[in-house]
């Protein structure tokens, strides 16, 4: 069954030499139509998505597969971070997928926008940068028709350079597009190219071992620098990550603007202590612990102090154990995968008879 493209209507603006269209699907269309039929300004659409977000709201873009991986616990738990960046009332930008993970998202996104009882503002919560030729995949559906603007570039390199402009990065499970992604990304900040700003890894089951082994190995080999990953294990986690950024990141880059690595190394080390206070006592806020923490390390007596930095330092370490021993479960299956399959492949070798 041949795809066809869904009717668009398109007009081309030049931003630093790239070439953007701005696509709306019909279904938005009509019903933009429908309210204000004189007010229709697409070229308005593609400045919104490109401008630094005039609107005041959080940009954060999400890259994710297009398909729901064989686990279940993958797609709930994509529905449930999407879900926590509609309530944070951020603005999703993606690559544009209504299947899969990404699907997931963005129904969890629309989803944490409605339980804040704020109005859903079609020109506010998800944009999508997406090519001609992926935009043919897909018709209109539900999620599709939330989709305020679509930017079409013309090549993967110019999409991939939109969404580069979001306000942080979430990296959650998916194949070689967002491996793509991610190491576009990495390049871009390692070589100067792009600021450093907020990097998440979403590890839903510990998804993203194996890069985070490679990561390493490079940059202890001297091929790559370090870069600071925020690493969460699920959607309550990528809350509180969602509030240290707010509060702690965004604070401190304002009073530092050059030192942006440092600020988001003491993120990540800061992270799993404040973690670990909002699973004790339910009742704090991420604010409350920031603040209990400026206030101890600033004005608190020494032994206080040494205290605090003390069950800091063990909840960090307690989470690079606990990660480490996780690791170690999928080494062992690792290796018990490729004795498997060596002794297959010395079976098979047995008892071929000739070779072609």
């Amino acid at each position: 069954m041949k795809t066809t493209a869904p009717k668009t209507k398109t007009k081309e603006k030049t931003l630093s030499g790239n070439k953007l269209s701005l696509i709306r699907g019909s279904a938005l269309m009509e019903r933009a139509a429908r309210k204000s039929p004189n007010t229709i300004k697409k070229s308005k659409a593609v400045k919104a998505f490109i401008d630094q977000n005039k609107q005041g709201l959080t940009r954060v873009f999400v890259a994710g597969g297009s398909r729901s991986g064989k686990d279940a616990i993958y797609e709930d738990e994509a529905f449930a971070l999407g879900r926590q960046i509609g309530k944070k009332r951020y603005r999703l930008d993606f690559g544009l997928s209504s299947k899969g993970i990404m699907g997931a998202v963005a129904r969890g996104v629309l989803t944490g926008w409605s339980e804040t009882n704020q109005k859903l503002s079609t020109d506010k919560v998800i944009h999508a940068v997406t090519t001609k030729e992926y935009l043919a995949l897909y018709q209109s559906d539900s999620i599709i028709d939330e989709v305020s603007d679509i930017i079409v570039s013309h090549t993967l390199e110019e999409r991939k350079q939109q969404l580069l402009g979001a306000d942080f990065v979430i990296f959650a499970p998916g194949g070689v597009g967002t491996l793509d992604e991610l190491a576009y990304d990495c390049v871009a900040m390692q070589d100067g190219f792009l600021n450093f700003k907020p990097f998440i890894l979403f590890n839903v089951q510990g998804f993203f071992y194996h890069l985070l082994e490679y990561l390493k190995e490079i940059q202890k080999e001297g091929f790559a620098s370090n870069i600071p990953f925020i690493v969460v294990d699920d959607s309550f986690e990528a809350l509180v990550a969602f509030d240290m950024i707010d509060l702690f990141y965004k604070s401190e880059i304002n009073k530092n603007p050059t030192h942006a690595k440092s600020i988001l190394n003491r993120l990540v080390y800061l992270l799993p202590y404040i973690i670990h206070q909002r699973q004790t006592n339910p009742e704090q806020t991420t604010k409350d612990i920031l603040k209990m923490i400026e206030t101890v390390l600033n004005k608190g007596d020494i032994e206080k102090q040494r205290a605090l930095e003390e069950d800091i330092e063990k909840a960090y370490l307690s989470k690079e154990i606990e990660r480490l021993y996780e690791r170690l479960a999928k080494a062992g299956k690792d290796t018990a995968n490729v004795s498997d399959k060596l002794q297959r492949l010395k079976h098979r070798y047995k008892n071929k008879k000739t070779f072609l």
